[in-house]
């Protein structure tokens, strides 16, 4: 069996993306997170998140923010919402860490799932 993660396939208009999920542990005790991987051309982005492993009884691939805007890493909806919240400033390679990344791609899944609510609507009442 190969330790190697499965990458999956996502295509967005017109462009290939590969990525995958991950959880990482730190090794001095501090929290967890889970890591995004994005590939484009072969170059690697990695969105840096924290876990939800810490008696929350989440899953791998589980996010959240300090406002609540939670996401599953596993679905495909959620990365395409990342790839588009990336799309206009696409790092060339490294990792990211930008806690109001989360939340765009939150509101937009969220707007997304909901029929008849303009797009940039926040969730909830």
């Amino acid at each position: 069996m190969s330790t190697r993660p499965r990458l999956r396939r996502l295509v967005v208009d017109g462009t290939v993306y590969r990525w995958t999920v991950r959880h990482r542990h730190r090794v001095d005790g501090t929290a967890c997170s889970e890591v995004l991987s994005l590939f484009r051309d072969s170059v690697p982005v990695r969105i840096v998140l924290p876990s939800l492993d810490g008696g929350w009884g989440g899953h791998l691939g589980l996010v959240c923010d300090e406002h609540g805007h939670m996401v599953n890493l596993h679905e495909p909806a959620v990365v395409r919402a990342f790839v588009d919240e990336l799309a206009s400033r696409w790092p060339a390679g490294g990792e990211v860490d930008d806690p109001e990344l989360l939340c765009a791609v939150a509101v937009s899944c969220a707007a997304g799932a909901t029929p008849g609510v303009p797009p940039g609507c926040p969730p909830g009442p």
